[in-house]
């Protein structure tokens, strides 16, 4: 007597890369955190202003009053400008700065990594020789020259860090197309008559992303504190409010009015602190070895 045929054991349903990298970040509580954290910095900077109407540039109240003591409720700066007003009108200056620059470093630098990773020979010796220049300059020295020479505008700022700041980008992209351009998928994308552009925009690219990415986020923490360091040292929009104004201009009152400096110094600790938090939980997410586990 024959035994009754078995059904064979079910495949394992495919899951896309992009899902198991989410599921990854999802089970990472450190990123969440800082992913809620950056998600409550970011509504309070765009709607904050609409809820909270009080000029942050106008004098309100007596300077330097203490947080709890007027209906202000982080109190005063020097002037008797509302902390609170400006903390929320200063995020929302910060982060665009911080955005706009690291966009700038990001497309920089995986421009300039693509090209040379990809042709490799003369164009990657030009290519490699430019990055070097840029990389032994000293980076916030540098920024400060560019500002100065075009004066301190929000979009000056953002040029001058993304400037000085796409080179790490650039060597991180150009390592990845080294490896990537000898792989079978791009020779047969190469057989079949694809060009250069295809190869480099279409084909390599995509599959360098993911650590592309992770560097992407984390240098929007690196753009937002160089713009603090430059708005602290007074190289900054006069008509704007950042963080790193606010603590530039409240500095010298730290000993007797700590509160001036301490807010927007907490501001930018908590959204670099989050930035950081989110970046290595996309590199734990990406690790192809952390995601077999």
């Amino acid at each position: 007597m024959t035994a009754p045929p078995t059904n064979p054991p079910a495949a394992p349903e495919a899951v896309s890369p992009g899902l198991q990298s989410w599921r990854m970040f999802r089970q990472n509580h450190s990123a969440l955190f800082g992913l809620a954290i950056i998600a409550v910095i970011v509504l309070v900077s765009v709607f904050g202003p609409y809820v909270y109407t009080v000029p942050p540039r106008e004098m309100v109240w007596m300077p330097l009053t203490p947080p709890g003591e007027s209906e202000y409720l982080l109190g005063t700066d020097y002037l008797g400008r509302d902390l609170l007003a400006g903390l929320i009108n200063g995020g929302r200056v910060t982060l665009t700065v911080g955005l706009a620059a690291a966009l700038l470093t990001v497309l920089i630098g995986i421009t300039v990594g693509a090209l040379a990773g990809y042709f490799g020979g003369t164009v990657d010796d030009v290519l490699m020789r430019i990055t070097e220049f840029f990389q032994v300059l000293p980076n916030l020295l540098f920024a400060m020259v560019v500002v100065m020479l075009f004066s301190p505008s929000l979009i000056n700022i953002a040029v001058a860090i993304g400037v000085v700041s796409w080179t790490s980008t650039a060597r991180l992209t150009r390592a990845e197309f080294m490896r990537l351009r000898e792989m079978e998928f791009v020779k047969a994308e190469r057989s079949i008559g694809a060009g250069n552009a295809r190869l480099i925009w279409r084909v390599i690219l995509p599959n360098a992303a993911p650590p592309l990415i992770v560097v992407a986020a984390l240098s929007i923490g690196t753009a937002i504190l160089f713009e603090a360091g430059l708005s602290f040292l007074g190289l900054s929009d006069p008509n704007a409010t950042s963080w790193g104004r606010m603590i530039g201009d409240n500095r010298p009152y730290i000993l007797d009015s700590s509160w001036g400096v301490t807010f927007p110094g907490l501001c930018i600790f908590l959204t670099v602190l989050a930035i950081s938090l989110i970046g290595d939980g996309l590199n734990d997410a990406f690790n192809p070895k952390l995601r077999q586990r």
